[in-house]
């Protein structure tokens, strides 16, 4: 059973209602006896690994099982369920049981179980294949926590796959089972619930984002030098939320493609375009967040250069300040050191020194360095040194 040639869109909800291979009652003719025993089996469950595995029928909880084996026995011995099975990382040995059980494709399983997927959707023969990107927000360290989720949506069942804490199912689980005249609309109906919770649950991320931003502007005008390292970080999460989300609109209009053609329910079509509008709406503001965040950082690094430019100046102005005060101090200091050098040599006392015994010796030193002192002076004051 292989898939659509890659980059056409499936048709919509409809082709999950394609006779799917039926599974029988009892063990296959086909198989030996030592293969019915091995599939009565519980497969190997890591522990928790299995949230929740309820069967349904006409919207209504028929069963509830520990374990993937009772819920396949319980589903063979009961016609017109709907088998729903949550796993949350399960190991690979669950998986292939369910593949196996469920008939789904190989390709699909290995997306499962690696995880790390882009949001899409994939169909295989009569079996669809979705991944979502869910988010929430943490309030304590402010930032995005990204999970994954893998659905497979068939003719009488829809298994989940979570990767991480976002979306919680249990909630989703607990709404379709209050509205039973929507569980009963089939495998579509808890496809749409699950579309539901993970763009719903994007609202409060976005508001948190909303607020990051609104702090972010709140810090860059008031010069906080940690607001680059949290610009980068917050346009690291909006990134990753644009790839959770941008997927979603060409996901949705897959769906929605072939709703006249297979002649899907009137009222889920109605509750799936509510999503595609949430969806579109959530795609535009998220946008919006990168080119935000992008003119903040802009305006932040002009900031910072004018600051940086401030402070430049300032250093520039003390030196030419410092420079002056040099100035003016070695003026006085040449000054002052022209008497204290005629006083010096006038001062050594030898006795061959003829001015030392001339009447007019004192007067004539006392004029040498008041002439010496009053050059220097009007020399520095013509320069500017005083």
């Amino acid at each position: 059973m292989g898939s659509e040639p890659p980059g056409r869109r499936p048709r919509g909800l409809r082709g999950l209602r394609k006779p799917a291979k039926k599974r029988p009652a009892g063990p296959s003719p086909a198989r030996s006896k030592d293969d019915s025993d091995a599939a009565a089996q519980p497969p190997a469950e890591a522990p928790g690994s299995v949230i929740n595995a309820v069967l349904y029928r006409d919207g209504r909880r028929v069963s509830t099982h520990d374990t993937l084996a009772e819920a396949f026995r319980q589903q063979r011995a009961t016609s017109g369920t709907l088998a729903w099975i949550g796993l949350h990382r399960p190991s690979r040995d669950e998986l292939l049981a369910l593949a196996t059980e469920f008939d789904l494709h190989p390709l699909a399983v290995e997306d499962a179980l690696e995880a790390h997927q882009r949001p899409k959707l994939e169909r295989y023969g009569g079996t669809l294949f979705v991944v979502l990107r869910a988010a929430r927000y943490l309030d304590d360290p402010e930032e995005v926590d990204f999970g994954e989720l893998h659905v497979f949506v068939g003719r009488d069942f829809v298994l989940t796959v979570r990767h991480g804490g976002a979306p919680d199912l249990s909630a989703v689980r607990a709404r379709m089972e209050g509205t039973p005249e929507l569980l009963k609309r089939g495998p579509e109906a808890v496809l749409y619930a699950i579309l539901d919770a993970v763009v719903d649950g994007y609202e409060p991320v976005v508001a948190g984002v909303q607020n990051d931003i609104d702090e972010i502007e709140t810090e860059v005008f008031g010069g906080d030098p940690r607001v680059s390292r949290r610009i980068y970080e917050l346009s690291r999460e909006v990134v990753e939320f644009q790839r959770a989300t941008r997927p979603l609109n060409g996901m949705l209009e897959g769906l929605t493609a072939g709703f006249e053609k297979y002649a899907i329910d009137e009222e889920l079509r109605r509750y799936l375009r509510d999503v595609a509008d949430h969806a579109l709406h959530t795609t535009d503001r998220v946008d919006g967040f990168r080119q935000a965040l992008q003119d903040i950082l802009a305006v932040n690094a002009t900031l910072v250069n004018q600051q940086q430019n401030a402070e430049m100046r300032a250093l520039a102005e003390a030196g030419f300040e410092q420079n002056e005060e040099i100035k003016k101090i070695s003026s006085w200091a040449a000054i002052l050191f022209a008497p204290t050098l005629v006083g010096t040599i006038y001062g050594m006392n030898f006795d061959h020194m003829p001015e030392l015994h001339w009447v007019f010796g004192y007067p004539f030193a006392i004029v040498l360095m008041a002439i010496v002192c009053t050059s220097l002076y009007f020399v520095f004051k013509r320069r500017d040194w005083l």
